[in-house]
């Protein structure tokens, strides 16, 4: 153990006999029985997944590939993983063509990093059309060894829609549940809010550019309350609206799975999940350097301006 450097569990697994030893040299020395592909062979696989797929398919998948290039399956992924390519998957973007983007951005990432002082950020948004629907058979419950399980067809109990502000120093939520999102819809949510937020202080509402914000009688509205004060996300660009965080939780949490007799029941529902939410509420902390997301949306409209 100590000439050959090696552990004492290595010495007793060594084969004792020379007709054993010679085995095993010969095991570690065997080649592979499936030969190495060529580079040329890789280079043409990676060449093929670049560009157009035959026919009129929209992607490569394996096993075309595969039958293209005359390799095998794993072959193919194995090609494909060592040069991060991942043809049958795709992502989903949009880039902001609002002349104003880098001040907005910075606009609104300074409230959410650096709030003026005595002042309520809210971010504000509604989601809208949402249904209540129930299930034409009682669902499954979930047990050991089986998933939970409800029908895949529904009844629809009409819709209702939610008006959100998402206070960012706090957490909190303020939302009002009504059937329309009408400017008259959004006064009166208007109208909740400043009752709930304090005497003698300012209010900034982040608001994206949904044109019932700007209605002539929203406007008239803002004139009445000066101590308001609206900043709109730029265009194509409401993921920069912390509001948006929220609802996606609570379709997640209380909607996706939700069974609901009637648009009362689903505004109930609604309700009692944003009083939970508020119950153990926690501040807004924005993460993301505003300059980067200037530079990636630059260098986006660059990629496009280089195809088109």
């Amino acid at each position: 153990m100590r000439t050959a450097g090696v552990s004492k569990t290595a010495v007793w697994r060594w084969p004792s006999t020379p007709s054993s030893m010679n085995r095993a040299c010969q095991r570690q020395t065997r080649p592979a029985r499936v030969p190495k592909l060529a580079d040329e062979v890789a280079d043409r696989i990676v060449a093929l997944t670049l560009g157009e797929p035959p026919g009129e398919t929209t992607h490569w998948t394996g096993r075309v590939m595969a039958k293209a290039a005359g390799v095998s399956l794993t072959s193919v992924q194995r090609i494909w993983r060592a040069h991060g390519l991942a043809p049958h998957r795709i992502h989903s973007f949009k880039l902001s063509n609002d002349p104003k983007f880098p001040a907005k951005v910075r606009d609104i990432v300074g409230l959410y990093v650096d709030p003026p002082a005595h002042a309520v950020v809210l971010s504000v948004d509604e989601k809208s059309q949402i249904e209540a629907l129930d299930r034409t058979q009682p669902g499954l419950p979930l047990k050991k060894g089986r998933a939970g399980a409800m029908t895949h067809d529904y009844k629809r109990n009409g819709v209702t829609t939610l008006f959100a502000a998402f206070d960012v120093l706090e957490g909190k939520v303020i939302g009002r549940c009504m059937q329309r999102h009408r400017h008259q819809e959004f006064i009166r949510f208007l109208n909740t809010v400043e009752r709930e937020v304090p005497v003698g202080k300012t209010v900034h509402a982040i608001l994206d550019n949904y044109a019932t914000y700007k209605h002539p009688k929203v406007i008239d509205w803002l004139g009445r309350h000066p101590r308001w004060t609206f900043h709109f996300t730029p265009t194509s660009a409401s993921w920069l609206n912390a509001v948006e965080g929220f609802f996606a939780v609570l379709t997640k949490r209380r909607l996706k799975r939700g069974v609901f007799k009637g648009v009362i029941d689903l505004q109930a529902a609604i309700n009692r999940f944003v009083a939970d939410h508020n119950q153990t509420s926690k501040p807004f902390v924005w993460t993301a350097d505003p300059d980067k997301i200037i530079a990636a949306a630059a260098r986006g409209h660059q990629v496009l301006d280089s195809i088109h």
